[in-house]
Order: structure tokens, then C-alpha cells, then sequence
């Protein structure tokens, strides 16, 4: 009995950092994401809120009913031009984080596979 095993902590956890980093990277694009649209969501809220502001501003500044119209419209239209913008903005906030988790999977693919095809060899 001259063989000795001992339990060595670092190894064991060196192999399970190694295994759940791909899992742990897809996570972290994901929490980024959402952290993303939590702040767009954010945004897009504030400017329902700043428009709704104003809307209640020219109600009670309006002297004509030509005058509100008028002003109405004009706080339309740029609330309007507002998520446009905003649109745009989602559009590319999706891109980045679709861009962002398929990079992370590729990268874990070329990894696994690498080894893969290490031990075959």
C-alpha cells in the first residue's frame, strides 16, 4: 500500500473552471443583454414621460384650440422622430448581443472540438 492518493482541491477546481467557462461566458452575454434592454427600456419610459409632461404643459398654456393642435402635433411628431431613433437603437442593441452569444459559441465549438480532436489523435 505504498500508493498514496490525496485530494488535491486546486485540480478539482481547475477542472470544473474549465468546463463551465463556456457556460459561464454565454451567461455573462446574456446578464449584458438584458442589462442593455433593462437601460433601453429605461430610456424609451422617459420619453413617454417627458412627452406626456409637455402634453400637459400645452393643455394648460394652449389659448386657442389652433394653437393646442398645433402644439400637440408638433410634440407628436418628435416623440415620434424619439422611437424612431430608439427602433433603431433596439435594432442594434439586438445585433450586438446576438453577435455577442454566437461568438461566445463558436469560440466554445473550436474549443471542444480542438480537444476533441487532440485526444484522437
Amino acid at each position: 500500500m505504498s500508493e498514496t492518493s490525496f485530494f488535491d482541491p486546486k485540480t478539482i477546481f481547475d477542472s470544473y473552471r474549465t468546463a463551465f467557462a463556456p457556460a459561464i461566458k454565454v451567461q455573462q452575454e446574456g446578464i449584458k443583454a438584458l442589462d442593455r434592454v433593462g437601460r433601453y427600456q429605461y430610456a424609451v419610459a422617459g420619453d413617454y414621460l417627458e412627452w406626456s409632461l409637455a402634453q400637459a404643459k400645452v393643455a394648460l398654456d394652449a389659448h386657442t384650440p389652433a394653437e393646442y393642435v398645433s402644439k400637440q402635433v408638433e410634440l407628436t411628431t418628435a416623440l415620434s422622430e424619439k422611437l424612431r431613433a430608439r427602433a433603431q437603437e433596439f435594432v442594434k442593441l439586438a445585433t450586438d448581443a446576438q453577435t455577442g452569444i454566437s461568438d461566445a459559441v463558436s469560440e466554445t465549438v473550436t474549443k471542444i472540438t480542438g480537444e476533441a480532436k487532440k485526444k484522437a489523435s
